[in-house]
């Protein structure tokens, strides 16, 4: 205990007397100080115990007294003691009178106790004290060492919580609560989450203090410009010495756990390169034993392949798949089309490069690995019977670390690892430059999670910018705000650890498919399924049906026939004459003749199923866009 009034009149060697303000003398002493000012007040702090003989006061003035004591009491002074003996045999009667008046304990100073020992008493005390407090310190900090040695944060959390008499709280990268301690204090730390963001957006480290059913201060963890965590403390009054000592020592042990030395870092980043990079040549066996128990059961489970993408990466694919000539295009619409890729996937993780950065995390499983690699060419196809190894040069280039700052990538790397971290589930994340490749189990929360963000994100880019803060207040992480970023997201059917090169097939016809159609996020699955009419929407493809259809429309303006729609009620009779013809209320001889003029006008002949079915896509895409 810091030493109060009581124990300085207790102090045997002082002898003090009280004379006033008895009922007070429970009030900690911070300093003693002799003065003789007439006014000390200016050089108080409060706290003190103030000294005096009376050499410049009239102590039997009562008026002047009200005003003296009047003014110490205003600045804080704890207690007043006045010297026998010296100036006044006895303590003026005024002086006592005006101390009753304010509450402010008076101590008679027999004539034999010179200041020195009060005020070495006190120094005494306060050193004794803070001793007291940082041996506590020492303690609480092996303790919570051991707790956090043995059971983790959660014990930690635990032993926090005693430390401080209250309870404790820790919040993961998207502002979440990962663990509280004691469980009664889970709704409190709940309602937080918002002060925690604000926290987060803040340059590390930072703290605030919140005000409410308790005093809760919150602390950023970790080294880094953007917190990896964050910790809150609520206890019903201000924390002291002992109780700081302990705080400081948990964001100290939080931090380490939450940021890795950059040996481990560098050799996780190996780690993860290596096993997508097996994963996608079709190498399991090795990319298992590689991973050992790195990632849990995720290499033994079907699992979602999903493939993110920024603005600048999309933006600069778009200008290339807008030069593709329109024949092209329509290949592309088939292709996308198709329910599959199969195992002839272009694919691919180039040599782990630890040098040159890359981030993979693996949550579940207890580890974070991250991968970093030379960019290789476009990639070549990986039959059954051979080619595997060339199905991994594709992915992995030179690689930014990924959840640093405001962007997109980083935002989506935090909420699904967030989500994997709170569900027990591993999930493989490898940053590629512009993209971001992410292994995670099939119906799990991290999948779950992404689905979510890309919504948010939808709704926020249609909404306007109004629709960050609305996200905030939903469950999932709401997206910052990147001006001019765009994200797309392409998602993967199901699939096991033998066909992740077709998986990652799979990601990329989806993410093309997002990018053209301006989604945020597309599953694979999406695209075989309902009707192909969503994918003729593309430009590139109207450009094709309006060049393919534009001599027929030019013909049918003079007024010489109706060629377009006699094709079109041809074509949707698969080529019988009379159903065609009747339904265009024609002979059928009349029917045959515009066909030949079809044929003479587009310069091809509709005996070529691969003509017959352009011709009827262009039909379609017409319609689609309503001309």
């Amino acid at each position: 205990m810091p030493p109060t009034l009581a124990s300085l009149v207790h102090h045997s060697a002082l002898k003090l007397t009280v004379r006033a303000g008895e009922d007070r003398l429970d009030v900690p002493v911070r300093w003693a100080h002799a003065s003789e000012l007439a006014d000390p007040v200016p050089y108080m702090e409060g706290g003190e115990l103030l000294l005096i003989t009376a050499l410049k006061l009239d102590a039997e003035d009562p008026e002047a007294m009200r005003r003296y004591v009047r003014r110490l009491a205003g600045a804080g002074v704890v207690g007043l003691g006045f010297a026998v003996g010296v100036h006044y045999e006895d303590i003026p009667e005024a002086l006592v009178r005006a101390a009753e008046g304010e509450g402010l304990p008076l101590l008679e100073v027999p004539r034999r106790t010179p200041f020195l020992a009060i005020s070495k008493a006190v120094s005494a005390a306060i050193a004794a004290e803070q001793y007291r407090a940082v041996t506590a310190g020492f303690a609480a900090q092996r303790e919570l060492t051991k707790q956090a040695l043995t059971d983790g944060p959660e014990g930690l959390l635990r032993a926090l919580a005693g430390q401080v008499d209250g309870w404790a709280a820790l919040y993961d990268a998207s502002g979440a609560v990962v663990a509280v301690a004691p469980e009664w204090a889970e709704r409190r730390a709940g309602r937080l989450t918002g002060d925690v963001d604000r926290l987060r957006d803040r340059p590390a480290p930072a703290s605030a203090v919140v005000g409410g059913e308790d005093r809760v201060e919150l602390h950023s963890l970790g080294t880094g410009r953007r917190a990896r965590a964050a910790l809150a403390v609520g206890t019903a009054a201000a924390l002291g010495t002992t109780e700081r000592y302990a705080v400081h020592s948990a964001i100290a042990l939080l931090t380490l756990t939450t940021e890795r030395s950059r040996s481990l870092h560098a050799a996780e980043q190996r780690i993860g390169a290596a096993v997508l990079r097996m994963l996608l040549a079709g190498e399991c066996d090795h990319a298992r034993a590689v991973a050992g128990d790195l990632y849990g059961g995720l290499l033994d489970a079907p699992f979602r392949l999903i493939l993110a993408e920024s603005a600048s990466a999309s933006a600069a694919r778009a200008r290339v798949e807008g030069a593709v000539s329109a024949v092209g295009a329509v290949g592309a619409v088939e292709e996308a089309a198709g329910a599959g890729a199969g195992a002839g996937a272009r694919a691919g993780a180039g040599a782990a490069d630890p040098g040159r950065g890359g981030n993979a995390a693996a949550r579940g499983g207890g580890a974070r690995s991250g991968a970093g690699a030379d960019r290789a060419g476009p990639g070549a196809a990986a039959g059954p019977g051979g080619g595997a190894v060339e199905a991994g040069r594709a992915v992995m280039g030179a690689a930014v670390a990924v959840g640093s700052g405001g962007d997109l990538l980083g935002q989506l790397v935090e909420v699904v690892e967030a989500a994997a971290a709170r569900a027990g589930e591993a999930v493989l994340v490898v940053p590629d430059g512009e993209r971001l490749v992410v292994l995670a189990v099939d119906g799990g929360a991290a999948v779950e999670a992404c689905g979510e963000f890309a919504t948010a994100l939808e709704a926020s880019r249609a909404a306007g910018p109004d629709a960050v803060s609305a996200a905030a207040s939903t469950s999932v992480a709401a997206p910052v705000s990147v001006e001019e970023e765009e994200l797309v997201v392409g998602l993967s059917a199901p699939a096991g650890p033998i066909a992740a090169a077709a998986a990652y097939k799979q990601a990329e016809q989806a993410l093309s498919v997002a990018r053209r159609r301006g989604r945020c996020l597309v599953e694979h699955e999406e695209l075989a399924a309902g009707s192909v009419l969503p994918l003729l929407g593309d430009d590139a493809v109207r450009a094709f049906a309006d060049s393919l259809l534009r001599p027929l429309r030019e013909h049918d303006a003079t007024g010489r026939g109706d060629l377009v729609a006699s094709l079109r009620a041809w074509l949707s009779r698969h080529g019988q004459w009379d159903a065609a013809a009747a339904d265009l209320g024609v002979h059928r001889h009349t029917l045959r003749y515009r066909m030949r003029r079809v044929e003479e006008i587009v310069g091809r002949s509709l005996d070529d199923p691969d003509v017959r079915m352009e011709l009827w896509l262009a039909l379609k895409a017409t319609a689609a866009a309503g001309e």
